[in-house]
């Protein structure tokens, strides 16, 4: 088998989890070649290279190792910041895309790279890779077995105390635009339902270590009368929650319980007439496609299938660019300190 060739552009940490599964995954260490590093410290790419046992070209100017390497693919890692400059670039010379998220920092630019997606007839996708874990695929599926009735509302929790140093400590909106995208984009992806307006309030609080907006409350109106709400912190010392966040969803026949790790609890009416009606436990069956359960893997992996069978993958832009819709209008929201509807 030929194996494509890809370019990686952007070396820092973020990168290691796409190296580690471009190498450590059969299925793609089979079909994908990394020929091209770009960072713009010649010396950190070099370092991952080492790192990774890999003698790919090694530049700081993308366009100048896309074209010596004739790419197939660009694995976009930069930050958020040169993300449209990178995604356009690589788009211009022929490669379909998988970027990190967030997709754009702006809803202009994320609509901007989708048209040129368009004209350039190429793939550009999101690494949503919570989308990929088996507690999301499995509760996914949970839902739509009907166990819990009509799904009515479901809140989370996402409390850590992370520090990154670097450019997160210093960008505006820190928690909604680089992690929340995650938390948006898996409770969309949950209740298969469409984000139509946001309330959210942002703030820095005392102690934090970020420059801006470390913490955040949400409450989104979905379709079919559904209710999701969101409180988050990225300087909560004491009492972490997964970095999936704590879950509870609520149907007319039950309730689901998911600390974002391995637990799961599931009950159900089991009969009624009382001031409080008796309930019986329920199973989370496991999620039956195993190999969509893997991560940056199996991003990587739907993304490359997409382009061979010439389909949109689960995270194409023009499915992203809705999660990215509920960051900015949560963003706007909680500048504006009112309820802001979300445009698709």
């Amino acid at each position: 088998m030929t194996k494509s060739k890809a370019v990686l552009a952007g070396c820092g940490a973020m990168a290691k989890g796409w190296l580690r599964a471009l190498r450590q995954t059969s299925a793609l260490a089979d079909r994908i070649e990394v020929v091209g590093l770009v960072d713009i410290d010649e010396n950190v790419a070099r370092e991952r290279a080492r790192e990774f046992e890999i003698a790919p070209l090694i530049g700081t100017d993308l366009a100048t190792v896309l074209k010596a390497t004739k790419a197939d693919f660009l694995f976009d890692v930069v930050p958020p910041s040169a993300r449209k400059a990178t995604v356009l670039t690589g788009l211009s010379l022929g490669c379909h895309v998988l970027s990190e998220k967030p997709m754009a920092t702006s809803i202009e630019d994320a609509r901007e790279l989708i048209a040129a997606a368009e004209r350039a007839a190429r793939i550009h996708a999101i690494v949503q890779n919570r989308r990929f874990i088996s507690g999301v695929r499995r509760i996914r599926a949970f839902l739509e077995s009907g166990v819990l009735g009509e799904l009515t509302g479901f809140h989370c929790d996402f409390f850590l105390a992370p520090h990154f140093g670097g450019f997160r400590e210093q960008m505006e909106h820190p928690l909604l635009l680089d992690m929340a995208i995650h938390t948006f984009d898996a409770a969309r992806f949950m209740a298969d339902k469409v984000p139509l307006a946001v309330y959210a309030q942002e703030a820095n609080p005392k102690g934090s270590w970020y420059a801006h907006g470390a913490a955040a409350n949400a409450i989104f109106e979905f379709s079919d009368g559904v209710i999701f709400t969101y409180r988050g912190s990225w300087c909560a010392e004491g009492a972490p929650t997964s970095w999936e966040a704590a879950w509870r969803f609520i149907g007319t026949r039950g309730s689901l319980l998911w600390d974002g790790a391995e637990r799961f609890e599931a009950r159900v009416v089991a009969s009624e007439g009382k001031f409080l009606n008796d309930l019986k436990i329920v199973s989370v069956p496991e999620e039956p496609a195993a190999e969509l359960t893997h991560g940056h893997a199996s991003v990587i992996a739907e993304f490359l299938a997409a382009v061979n069978e010439g389909r949109r993958p689960e995270t194409d832009g023009t499915d992203n660019v809705r999660s990215l819709a509920m960051v900015f209008a949560a963003i706007e929201s909680a500048a504006a300190r009112a309820r802001v509807e979300i445009s698709q």
